[in-house]
């Protein structure tokens, strides 16, 4: 490898390194330790200032200095850590640079023309691989090292390395962590201890920060049932995110088989870069926490202060700027935050420079005003150019508008606030599309109405009004922890539409998209697929309870966002539990607004929840036993088992509740989770538990938690809810007279303490409140005697006390931990239901075929490693059942079988046509990948089959032409004068190789279509039912084998017994069955034409002639023939008899698996 000139004093570095070579102007240099007489002493010291040093120099084992004759400075040019690449150095110096140094004049133009020389070669390299890096050079070093050390493939990426210590026990073991796409390496030398750890990341159950008595900070990694412990970082932080993000990139990758279209830093898994890395990760925190669609990236950050003018203040915060938002958080992320689409922003004026202060003028007569801003000038004009390129209709073209045609603008919105909704909504909707939420088709407000309820909804609709003057309306709007207050007192029935889409961020998608339902609906009516089927399945499921769906209008909507959404997204096309989610949203948005609350939820807010594994459900139910753990240990005391947790709470997370409270309580839980995310659901989990502490550690046994759980829900009520008696739920009594003691939603949800004896014994705290008190705020209980529970209307709700401080930031990072066991509990699952079912099919013990299934999983991911366009993930299909979600391709399986056959040690061109034909015989579908069954059956018959057995396996390879045909002829299999090219192989795994001699015995059939429309189920239940029913195949079934393929048959026997004790008698055995065949053949022939001699004279054609000519020259053997045969020679029936070692073979795979 060149290196950038670097003045080395010789002198100093006599003691460590050793003239090789030498001339006039270039020096070949030898570390000592390296090579002859490495071993010694010399060679410890030397290797322990290899691992400890960060320096190349010190490192390579080769080096070359160039020098001049009357100088006595050095400088180092090359580096190489094998003799064989530093010798290709130096006769590219030799070559290239040696003739030309004779006509300087001096050392100093000889020094400079070898200087600039070596750094355009680095220059040069350079340009593809290393320019993104941070520091070029100094990540070329680590790289050599990283290369010389693990001995990876050369397609790996490294991403990062650093300096740290890895404890083996209680002693450190200092050295270098070094982070690549697909692995963690940790390499240590320190004195002739040497430590080597390689980790995929695929291979990670656990990753986690830790803190102990005898460690300080470090990271936990638990991998193939051991743990590692690495400390002593000089960036943990940093080190553990970007740790975090290659585990999470590997899993999706490699577990979900995402392909990462969308996203440039992570497309190609050999670009991959720390730079790239962290922006995503800043990109992903900045989009959650202000709800903003995956286009968005965070382009500029600038620290200011903002005039909050409802404290009459300046808060901290900083301005966060993407290609289509302004937004701006405060110092401590909660106090307030605001988001300003481009599109909103009227004009932007910097009217006091002195204090480097902007304002922002949006729609609604509302500005916001920056101060402090160090960059105010260019964030100013960046704003205006992104409002003349983001321009709304009703803008002007340029970005400074005229104060007279603003404030035209605004009025005329203002009073015409419908013709506003269609300048950002849809505007050419399809008359089928419902424009009206169902409550207020099914239920409509009367205004003349004056029951209490109806009352007390007003004055929550006026609260709200009062909010929206003072912090202002709209996308706009600033959100503080008033707005999460007013959230959890319950939102009126009138406005819960409108502030669903405002926190949800899905009013940004229906302004930036307009149009685009409408356009979903037409395309997807009538289509008939996977998903339209459960869909019509599960639309009477839908709140069958409510009149909106005993409908038509109902369940025909509930059927076109469903549709649409299916449509969009194929890749989560429809999952259970989204029908019930709609609904809910139906009854109080549009359709078009439903649909795109539909989008937000299941990309943004549950991300991974609506699949087909339900990966992030699982997850958030992995976080919220972490929770219970620590915030009600007596619980996970009591419970034996803390799947019950899961089995419970799986449809608390799926549906937000709404499956197990009634209707008009749910929806106080939907608000919640539109403004505080999957964090208001944990929250709320926990109190439910905490409310029914004292019975469940009652209950004796599962069974009986859930029914006490489920009487609690059933007995949630919404005393503030004007939704008629005809939706509401009646709460369900033990004896179906007499209704449990009930509890209110809002109580629930802010951790009221008035609890009955009868659910929760609690000692509550009275004040002394006069009676003439005001009615008290919403959620706020009286007592028995009318007097207030001692809680000021000012104060944080008991229940935001408790479980208020569980912040977004812990839930994502536990989010982030329990993903990595969540998958490998499921993989582990899989892999159980896989070896069960393969071995009913196969003679293998346990033992090995749990082994042969973690070596055959590792190669499919090892052909994902390091491309995006490998086979097993252009055909992956999620709905295909778990035997068939690991494959191989062609070449991976040639790999594979190479390494664990024990038919493939013969020469690499005859091994690689015996794996192919192997291949081709296995993939009985014909879909160019083989799965787990279908390998282990083919492995079954060559270790543990009968001599027949595997005789007949040999045979049947030979009849398929991926043998049959003779090189000279140019068979695609083995073309003449060149080896096979990957482009071969790829070919020849889609060949056909039906046989029409073949009877319907099932070896070689076509499986139904994969993945592609409707899945034919009677299809797969016909095969189903084939394979059941499938005879044992005899073999008079099997057709002759020709004169090609007979020949092609004894060679492989030939090979087969290469290296074999017997090897000259196996050759001599096959030589005579060889011979006794021919013979046979020609007797047979003999008689043929003796009894043909005697049989009437031929009638046909003269073009008849040639064709009997042709058929006296060919050849074939039945199978019969050829068993008999070999079954004369005892020799043979050893060789084949002979039990194979499978633990030696699987041994050997696993050593050398990464290698091949």
């Amino acid at each position: 490898m060149w290196l950038n000139p670097e003045e080395v004093l010789l002198k100093n570095a006599l003691k460590l390194w050793a003239t090789e070579k030498c001339n006039d102007y270039f020096v070949l240099q030898r570390r000592r330790g390296y090579g002859e007489g490495g071993e010694g002493l010399t060679g410890l010291l030397v290797g322990t200032l290899d691992a400890v040093l960060d320096s190349t120099a010190k490192v390579a084992p080769f080096r070359i200095l160039h020098q001049t004759p009357d100088s006595q400075v050095y400088w180092s040019i090359a580096c190489g850590a094998t003799r064989e690449e530093i010798e290709k150095h130096w006769e590219w110096l030799q070559k290239n640079v040696m003739s030309t140094l004779s006509v300087f004049d001096s050392s100093e133009d000889i020094t400079s023309f070898v200087q600039g020389k070596i750094r355009g070669l680095i220059a040069e390299e350079g340009k593809s691989s290393l320019v993104k890096e941070e520091d070029p050079e100094k990540f070329r070093e680590a790289l050599l090292r990283f290369q010389k050390w693990f001995g990876l493939p050369k397609e790996e990426k490294l991403v990062t390395y650093y300096s740290c210590s890895y404890w083996r026990g209680r002693v450190p073991c200092q050295g270098w962590l070094y982070l690549s796409t697909n692995f963690l390496s940790f390499y240590s030398f320190l004195l002739g201890a040497e430590v080597k750890i390689i980790i995929s990341w695929d291979e990670m159950w656990k990753l986690e920060k830790t803190s102990t008595v005898l460690l300080t900070e470090g990271i936990h990694v638990r991998a193939r049932g051991e743990d590692y412990d690495f400390s002593m970082f000089l960036h943990l932080n940093e080190t553990f995110l970007l740790m975090e993000q290659l585990a999470d990139y590997s899993l999706r990758r490699l577990f979900d088989k995402e392909t990462f279209e969308g996203d440039p830093a992570l497309k190609d898994p050999l670009q991959i870069t720390k730079r790239g890395l962290e922006t995503r990760a800043r990109n992903e925190q900045f989009r959650a926490f202000f709800r903003l669609s995956r286009s968005e990236n965070l382009l500029e950050v600038h620290e200011s202060f903002l005039w909050v003018p409802f404290n009459q203040f300046n808060t901290l915060g900083k301005i966060c700027m993407s290609e289509s938002y302004l937004c701006f958080a405060s110092q401590d992320g909660s106090q307030c935050y605001v988001i300003i689409p481009i599109r909103e922003v009227l004009r932007v004026e910097t009217p006091d420079k002195g204090s480097k202060a902007l304002t922002v003028c949006v729609r609604g007569k509302r500005a916001l005003r920056f101060t402090e801003v160090r960059d105010f000038v260019h964030l100013a004009a960046k704003i205006r150019r992104k409002c003349g390129a983001a321009a709304s209709p009703q803008h002007s073209d340029s970005g400074e508008v005229p104060r007279e045609v603003c404030q035209a603008l605004i009025e005329h919105c203002e009073d015409n606030p419908e013709e506003e909704a269609l300048m950002v909504g849809q505007t050419g909707s399809s008359r089928a599309v419902s424009t009206e939420a169902l409550m207020t088709v099914f239920h409509p407000q009367d205004a003349e109405n004056l029951d209490p309820k109806m009352l007390k909804e007003k004055m929550k609709e006026q609260s709200w009004n009062i909010h929206f003057a003072e912090y202002g309306r709209g996308v706009s709007m600033f959100r503080t922890s008033k707005t999460r207050d007013l959230i959890v007192r319950g939102v009126p029935e009138a406005l819960r539409g409108e502030l669903w889409m405002l926190f949800s961020g899905a009013v940004n998608d229906v302004a930036t998209h307009p149009g685009c339902y409408a356009e979903l609906v037409e395309k997807s009516v009538g289509t008939s697929t996977l998903a339209t089927d459960e869909i019509e399945r599960d639309l009477h499921r839908s709140l069958p309870e409510h009149p909106a769906f005993q409908s038509d209008t109902g369940i025909s909507a509930l059927r076109r966002v469903l549709t649409a959404y299916a449509y969009r997204n194929p890749k989560i096309g429809y999952c259970q539990a989204m029908n019930i989610l709609t609904s809910v949203l139906l009854l109080y948005a549009k359709e078009e607004e439903a649909f795109w609350l539909l989008v937000a939820v299941c990309e943004r807010m549950l991300p991974d929840y609506f699949n087909h594994r339900i990966i992030g459900a699982l997850v958030d139910q992995a976080v919220f036993e972490e929770l219970i753990g620590l915030r009600l240990p007596q619980l996970t005391d009591h419970m034996t088992d803390m799947t019950f947790f899961s089995s419970v709470s799986l449809s608390w997370f799926l549906t937000l509740f709404i499956s197990v409270l009634p209707i008009e309580s749910a929806v106080n839980v939907v608000d919640c989770f539109f403004y505080d995310g999957i964090k208001a659901v944990l929250q709320l989990g926990l109190a439910v538990l905490d409310y029914n502490m004292e019975r469940l550690l009652r209950c004796h046994d599962d069974a009986e938690a859930v029914t006490s759980l489920n009487k609690f829900f059933d007995n949630i009520t919404n005393k503030d809810s004007p939704l008629p008696s005809t939706v509401q739920q009646a709460p369900v009594g033990n004896d179906g007279s007499k209704s449990q003691v009930t509890v209110d939603i809002t109580d629930l949800i802010r951790g009221a303490p008035l609890m009955l004896s009868q659910l929760l014994p609690l000692r509550i705290d009275i004040s002394a409140c006069p009676d003439t008190c005001p009615p008290p705020a919403y959620g706020i209980p009286r007592g028995p005697t009318g007097k207030r529970i001692g809680l000021r209307q000012d104060a944080a709700p008991p229940y935001l006390l408790k479980y208020g401080d569980i912040r977004s930031e812990e839930v994502e990072s536990l989010r982030r931990r329990n993903r990595l066991y969540v998958i490998h509990t499921l993989e582990d699952t899989t892999k159980q239901n896989i070896l069960r079912v393969v071995s009913q099919e196969v003679k293998f013990s346990a033992g090995d075929l749990d082994e042969m299934y973690e070596l055959f999983k590792k190669q499919h991911f090892l052909s994902c490693y390091w491309s995006m366009s490998c086979p097993a993930l252009t055909h992956h299909n999620p709905s295909l059942p778990y035997l068939e979600q690991y494959q191989l391709g062609s070449e991976e399986f040639r790999a594979l079988y190479c390494l664990l056959s024990p038919w493939a040690h013969c020469s690499s061109r005859d091994a690689l046509a015996l794996a192919l034909a192997t291949f081709r015989l296995l993939d009985e579908n014909q879909d160019g990948l083989v799965n787990f069954k279908e390998f282990c059956c083919g492995l079954d018959v060559i270790y543990n089959g009968s001599f027949t057995e595997k005789l007949k396996f040999l045979f049947k390879l030979h009849i398929l032409p991926a043998l049959s045909e003779p090189v000279e002829t140019g068979s695609p299999m083995v073309p003449k004068g060149r080896t096979l090219s990957k482009e071969d192989l790829m070919h020849l795994s889609r060949l056909d190789v039906s046989l029409p001699g073949l009877s319907q015995d099932g070896v070689i059939r076509k499986s139904p279509e994969r993945g592609k429309g409707k899945v034919d189920l009677q299809a797969y239940l016909k095969q189903w039912q084939d394979e059941l029913l499938k005879k044992e195949e005899s073999i008079k079934d099997l057709p002759r084998i020709n004169q090609s393929q007979f020949i092609q048959f004894s060679k492989t026997l030939y090979n087969l017994f290469h290296g074999a004790p017997e090897e000259e008698s196996l050759y001599r055995a096959v030589t005579t069955v060889t011979s006794l065949l021919l013979r046979m053949e020609e007797v047979g022939r003999r008689l043929q034409g003796a009894q043909g001699e005697g049989s009437p004279p031929h009638t046909g054609t003269a073009d008849s002639t040639p064709l009997r000519e042709e058929e006296e020259k060919e050849w074939s053997f039945a199978f019969e023939q050829i068993l008999a045969s070999l079954l004369n020679e005892p020799v043979l029936v050893r060789f084949f008899e002979k039990p194979e070692d499978m633990r030696a073979q699987l041994d050997h795979a696993r050593a050398a698996q990464l290698k091949a």
